[in-house]
């Protein structure tokens, strides 16, 4: 037999009161006084009571959930560790605040603004992230129209006025080519994420500008869409090239992982041959032999203070972008001086 859901009038009820009285005590409402109230809500305890987020959207109430929309392929979630961990901040901050998170991955920036604007709509959440920024990004203006609280996660220069969670990429790019220029290096090249993202560009001018600075050739860059199959692809054409890199740096773990396999398959030894480099040290990066020099940051903490930031903007208090350590450059087994150039024939 199901078994009923105790409702306001059950509280109203037992507490002897009107359910207009009850109303007030559990939204935290002036009209009732602070004893009662006290005994209203330790009643609802007692009885199992929960709010009903549909009836709560009605009255205007908070959705007491936050959104947060994925514009990659699905497969993305299970196997790039930056998605998870990153979630992983967000969840902590949230279940302190009895918060809940929805996720959604879609295809394209149009279906997530539609998202955004059906949820917002239906009051399904008080907010969102707005992720992988683009230079010119549609969705900054679209939740400005709405009025719908966001934090932007990228650089604050195209989050619109939108309060931003960053750090600082290009900080990251420099340290990265200072320390492969140390070790000899002049044929850098790097497979990089979509180029209509605004953390990409801010790498790309960072990598040109810190080749400038060591005084080496200007990098390769090869754009992709962060999966391992694209990856490997760009590596291997990079690395069959009649003069070759001598240091791939990659946009994330996942292709620098499935670059490995595609220097085993050339018969490249690394680092003795190639240098690899990946940008955010995950459990990736420490799993494969050789281990991979990779930037590293704590991605759990990107998270937290993300949602910080938005439950905050939700409650209406002014909240100000907010810059976080850049990633820093850790050398492991996956880096080395460049193999001697041959000699004339």
């Amino acid at each position: 037999m199901a078994v009923k859901r105790p409702t306001m009038a059950d509280i109203a009820r037992r507490a002897g009161v009107s359910k207009v009285a009850v109303s007030y005590a559990l939204n935290d409402q002036p009209g009732v006084s602070e004893a009662t109230r006290a005994s209203i809500k330790s009643i609802a305890q007692e009885l199992g009571w929960r709010p009903n987020s549909a009836a709560r959207a009605l009255t205007g109430g908070r959705a007491q959930a936050v959104g947060l929309i994925v514009r990659r392929p699905a497969r993305t979630l299970g196997v790039e560790p930056f998605f998870m961990e990153f979630i992983s901040g967000v969840e902590a901050v949230l279940a302190e605040h009895a918060y809940a998170l929805m996720l959604q991955m879609v295809a394209d920036q149009a279906q997530e603004i539609e998202v955004c604007r059906r949820w917002w709509g239906e009051r399904r959440v008080d907010g969102v992230f707005l992720m992988d920024l683009q230079t010119e990004d549609a969705r900054v203006g679209a939740v400005r129209d709405i009025a719908m609280p966001a934090v932007a996660i990228g650089p604050p220069e195209v989050a619109g006025g939108l309060p931003a969670v960053w750090s600082d990429d290009g900080e990251s790019v420099h340290e990265i080519v200072r320390y492969l220029a140390a070790l000899g290096h002049r044929r850098i090249a790097r497979i990089a994420g979509p180029a209509e993202l605004a953390h990409t560009a801010v790498r790309d001018a960072a990598l040109a500008e810190a080749c400038r600075e060591a005084g080496i050739p200007a990098a390769t860059v090869v754009h992709t869409d962060y999966t391992g199959d694209e990856g490997a692809r760009a590596a291997r054409a990079l690395l069959i090239a009649p003069v070759r890199p001598t240091a791939l740096v990659f946009d994330n773990d996942i292709m620098a992982v499935a670059a490995l396999s595609v220097a085993q398959e050339l018969g490249l030894s690394i680092p003795a041959d190639l240098s690899v480099v990946a940008w955010d040290e995950s459990p990736l990066t420490q799993v494969v032999r050789p281990t991979l020099s990779a930037v590293t940051r704590d991605i759990p903490a990107y998270g937290a203070r993300s949602a910080t930031a938005l439950l905050s903007l939700i409650r209406g208090e002014d909240v100000a972008s907010v810059r976080d350590g850049y990633a820093h450059f850790v050398p492991r087994g996956s880096t080395a001086p460049p193999p001697p150039e041959p000699g004339p024939r």
